[in-house]
């Protein structure tokens, strides 16, 4: 049995790399829906639509495990996924997000003023907002909606000043906001972090998802033997795109060296 990464595009290739690094030995299935890229501009139930194929499309290729490394997905639809989708077809399977593990680390930093960047999907979902609160009621969280970035960093003649100019625009408020941290609510932000950290200064801890969720991964095998003792141990990668076309090994290589 394998374990499966999806995202809606290439950015989940962030959190596979990171898995790779931290759990090298397991078998992976990477799918990624380049065709439908972006998320963060549809609608809940489209977002959920498009996630319920991923996943389905997972299970078939015999995975016990699936890590939906897509925040957008995650925070519209993983909680229908586990609490119907799974209890219905596919009781003995688990389908995990990346939201979770990434409020549990900020819960252990006990930052009071967190910044949050994604996509508008996940930003007007308001799931780390209310995630965050539950475990740290007295912190101020201020989001921003990024809707330009990820068609930016998935397009493979990506300019610096364009970019430049639209962090600058995007980052502004929070950067007024004083926030003690910034935290990288969608996998495609790793490519660009550096410039992120130019723009925010460096009394800003930028937070990103790859080595959190593979952290917490970790653990959570540990946690459960009945479900590690199932995972093939061969060290194999597939990888799955719904539209193969000649860009896609470029950008493997873009966000696997980030």
């Amino acid at each position: 049995m394998n374990i499966g990464v999806f995202d809606s595009g290439l950015g989940g290739l962030t959190i596979l790399k990171a898995l790779l690094k931290e759990l090298p030995q397991y078998n992976y299935v990477y799918l990624g829906d380049n065709a439908r890229v972006p998320y963060g501009n549809r609608s809940p139930e489209t977002i959920y639509q498009f996630t319920k194929e991923a996943v389905e499309f997972l299970f078939k290729k015999n995975c016990q495990l699936i890590i939906i490394a897509c925040n957008t997905s995650t925070a519209t639809s993983l909680h229908k996924i586990q609490q119907e989708y799974l209890l219905k077809f596919f009781p003995d399977k688990k389908v995990l997000g990346v939201i979770k593990p990434v409020v549990e680390e900020i819960k252990e930093r006990g930052d009071r003023t967190i910044g949050v960047i994604g996509t508008k999907a996940t930003i007007n979902s308001e799931a780390f907002v209310r995630e965050i609160k539950k475990v740290l009621p007295n912190t101020k969280v201020f989001q921003q909606a990024c809707p330009l970035l990820v068609p930016y960093i998935e397009d493979s003649g990506r300019n610096k000043k364009i970019l430049t100019l639209i962090l600058e625009e995007y980052l502004k408020e929070l950067k007024e906001k004083n926030i003690d941290s910034l935290l990288l609510a969608c996998t495609h932000y790793e490519i660009i972090k550096e410039e992120i950290k130019n723009i925010v200064g460096t009394k800003v801890k930028v937070i990103s998802e790859g080595k959190i969720v593979a952290k917490k991964l970790k653990n959570y095998l540990l946690r459960h033997p009945e479900i590690e003792n199932k995972l093939e141990k061969k060290s194999q990668v597939s990888y799955f795109f719904t539209d193969e076309n000649q860009d896609n090994k470029k950008l493997i290589n873009l966000f696997l060296n980030a």
